[in-house]
């Protein structure tokens, strides 16, 4: 017979119900046992990243901002939104449902252990909160949120096992990720099935008819009765599936540190310590040539880059936005991380040393998986936890140098920079050579004061193709009226992607004599050519600490200041251009070209400086019809010329380049309407160029700067912008 509830009867559900005094002692024994192994295995996590080499309190400055930061990203989830929609609301449902069902249990644990028992023990009188309307709001929440919890945890079964997401099955798929998901499937599904158990079985001693607010668990209460389970057989029933579900639970609390669910915690910390210029700006390297800056061997990282190894969940985005990954490049950068974190656990545990990475089939990394990386950074913007990965490549790729194990076309560009100053191997003296067809004198900037200090670049200095870029960005200034110069002979290869393959201290010697001739000139703004030498002057050179070099004898340089901290700004030549534009300087009314275009996002002025605007505003200012790619602006696919990629010689399926102009002819809006594909970098230009013909897309797409348009728009608006490419001025139309 089943009780009514009663007028003063307690709104609550027991706890330990069925469960003898001495399986109460038994739980809280394993509990503590639990609790125990967890903290020991947080510690040894934490010992060990503090092995590594680096300085804590760089990444400790505002702790309380970080946390306040990092939280918002984790709670809002918004780089698992980013490219993929099911992901995001995937991780979401298991996110925000675990932590609601770990606080509702903590709440569940001081009422039972603190006030009840606690109360009982000081006072010799029990409270409990655990009541009333707080119990109905209690049950009706975390039903709703454990809901949400097995949708989302159905989610990744679905996709790991249904879908079979490519991205989720790899060589470091191991038994604990297939362990991992379904430990939490059986903890959601579990304890529904648990308070269903109870529910039914308390039925027959008392009214239960408020425990419908649990709607979950009132469910599968109608499903088990209607399934012939009677009151009798829930309560005898009970105490398996409650012991079932604790246990389940205190194994995967105490595995925590010692398997993949760590992430929750290391992920969160790797976010705390991240440092938002990482990868626009590599680590230095200490002044000592004896220093080990390289790869040597696993106390060779940071504590960050073994934080990463550990904060990697193994989703597969990073390896799912790589373009050298998309050629058929063996490159993989969860792998790469993995590999390392699995190899340093390896010989954390006694197991052999071996070469970390080497031109070698015993080596952890391949130097061919290095030599393939593009350093786009696509990588680590995919990253939903942060990891650093350029920060890891870089270390693996000064290992490569400092061994020799480098291709011979990029020892040649080494040795040209070092005997030239520039990567074509060509006389400095030539350097200026391209400005010789212009009908107007480009200014000398070591001989005059100058407003705009233009720094060329190689590329517009030596490569044919480029010099036209440059020709073209001559004549904007001047016809803008801009009072600019450059450096002719004085000025040397910005070193950035020598640096991205790991010759750090050829690095540095370039930045040093680059400042130095800055620095003996007088101007207001660095304007650069190429989004390589923007980032470089931006964001590297103010991080080099030119006075540890200074007395090294392989170093040959006289820097007045210890830094390189210019009151002066330094600029894209888009944003400069903008500006004038903006100001009338160039008398373009918007109309003057019809084109059908696209654009190309630069990775060293989208990603990573966040430029996307200024090139976009040009282009619109000619009047040309844009029409996006699917994949712009933080999502660009990189054109496979950086990291040293415009040097080397590597097998692929297909270039980067080709399929990039593939996707604007095929899925663009505009489809194979579009006539010119606009880029803004000269790196770009060349690897697309060479794109174009091994494409067989030469009859299909035009490659062209943002500068050479403008140029056709002022022209074609009948205002003189100097001589063409060719040295001849452009009839103006009638």
């Amino acid at each position: 017979m089943v009780l009514p509830l009663q007028a003063g009867d307690t709104v609550t559900r027991p706890t330990m119900w069925q469960i003898s005094h001495i399986g109460e002692v038994v739980f809280y024994y394993l509990a503590a046992l639990t609790i125990a192994v967890l903290i020991w295995g947080v510690y040894r996590r934490f010992d060990r990243y503090a092995q590594g080499d680096e300085d804590w309190f760089e990444r400790m400055d505002d702790l309380g901002g970080r946390i306040r930061e990092a939280t918002k990203i984790v709670f809002t989830n918004e780089k698992q939104f980013d490219r993929d929609l099911y992901g995001g609301l995937m991780h979401s449902f298991i996110l925000w449902g675990f932590l609601t069902l770990l606080i509702g249990t903590t709440i569940l644990a001081i009422d039972m252990d603190v006030l009840e028992k606690g109360g009982k023990l000081l006072t010799g009188q029990s409270f409990s909160i655990f009541n009333g309307d707080f119990y109905l709001s209690y049950s009706l929440v975390m039903d709703f949120m454990g809901l949400l919890f097995v949708v989302g945890i159905g989610m990744a079964l679905y996709r790991r096992y249904v879908v079979r997401n490519e991205r989720l099955w790899g060589p470091n798929s191991s038994l604990e990720d297939h362990l991992f998901i379904w430990s939490l499937f059986l903890l959601g599904v579990g304890g529904f099935v648990t308070e269903a158990i109870r529910i039914l079985g308390t039925s027959a001693t008392r009214d239960v008819s408020f425990e419908t607010v649990s709607f979950v668990g009132w469910f599968l209460k109608d499903v088990f009765a209607a399934a012939g389970m009677t009151p009798a057989m829930a309560t005898a029933a009970y105490p398996l599936a409650w012991w079932s579900h604790a246990i389940i639970a205190f194994v995967f609390i105490a595995a925590i540190p010692y398997a993949k669910p760590f992430h929750m915690i290391s992920s969160f910390a790797n976010v705390v310590t991240r440092d938002e210029k990482a990868g626009k700006r590599l680590p230095g390297i200490p002044a000592d040539l004896d220093a080990d800056t390289g790869a040597e061997s696993m106390d060779s990282f940071s504590w960050k880059e073994i934080l990463d190894q550990d904060a990697c969940t193994k989703c597969g985005r990073c390896t799912s936005v790589c373009p050298a990954n998309a050629s058929g490049r063996n490159l993989s950068p969860r792998d790469v991380i993995l590999d390392l974190k699995n190899y340093r656990e390896h010989v954390d545990k006694g197991g052999d040393e071996k070469d970390i990475v080497a031109d070698s089939d015993d080596a952890v990394i391949q130097a061919e998986t290095m030599e393939s990386c593009m350093a786009c950074m696509a990588c680590m913007d995919a990253c939903p936890v942060e990891i650093e990965h350029l920060k890891t490549f870089t270390r693996l790729n000064r290992q490569l140098t400092d061994e020799g194990e480098i291709q011979p076309s990029l020892q040649d560009v080494f040795q040209n920079v070092m005997q030239k100053g520039n990567t074509f191997g060509n006389s400095q003296r030539s350097r200026g050579d391209w400005t010789e067809d212009l009908e107007f004198d480009v200014a000398d900037a070591r001989e005059e004061d100058v407003e705009f200090l233009w720094y060329v670049g190689d590329y517009p200095s030596f490569d044919d193709r480029n010099k036209q870029v440059a020709k073209s960005l001559a004549k904007l200034f001047q016809e803008a009226d801009v009072d600019f110069g450059i450096l002719y002979d004085d000025e040397v290869y910005d070193a950035n992607d020598i640096r991205r393959v790991g010759e750090e201290f050829l690095f540095v010697e370039q930045a040093a004599t680059m400042v130095e001739n800055f620095q003996d000139v007088h101007f207001e703004k660095i304007v650069c050519t190429d989004p390589h030498s923007f980032n470089t002057f931006k964001n590297e050179y103010p991080e080099v600490d030119f006075a540890e070099f200074a007395d090294d004898p392989m170093m040959d340089f006289d820097i007045e200041d210890d830094e390189w901290d210019p009151d002066a700004g330094i600029y894209h030549w888009t944003q400069a251009v903008e500006e004038l534009v903006d100001r009338g300087k160039l008398g373009l009314r918007g109309n003057e070209l019809d084109y059908t275009v696209t654009y190309h996002d630069p990775c060293h002025l989208g990603r990573y400086n966040d430029e996307y605007a200024a090139p976009r505003d040009l282009i619109r200012a000619t009047g040309c019809d844009l029409h996006e790619m699917p994949r712009n602006r933080d999502d660009s696919f990189c054109c496979g010329g950086g990291g040293g990629g415009l040097w080397m010689e590597i097998e692929e399926e297909e270039k980067p380049s080709e399929e990039r102009l593939r996707e604007a002819l095929e899925d663009t809006e505009a489809g194979n309407a579009v006539e010119k594909f606009v880029v803004a970098c000269p790196m770009c230009m060349t690897m697309y160029e060479d794109g174009r013909k091994t494409g067989d897309f030469e009859d299909d797409i035009e490659i062209v700067d943002v500068a050479e348009l403008l140029v056709e728009a002022v022209e074609h608006d009948g205002v003189s912008a100097g001589a063409t490419a060719g040295g001849e001025s452009a009839p103006a139309d009638d």
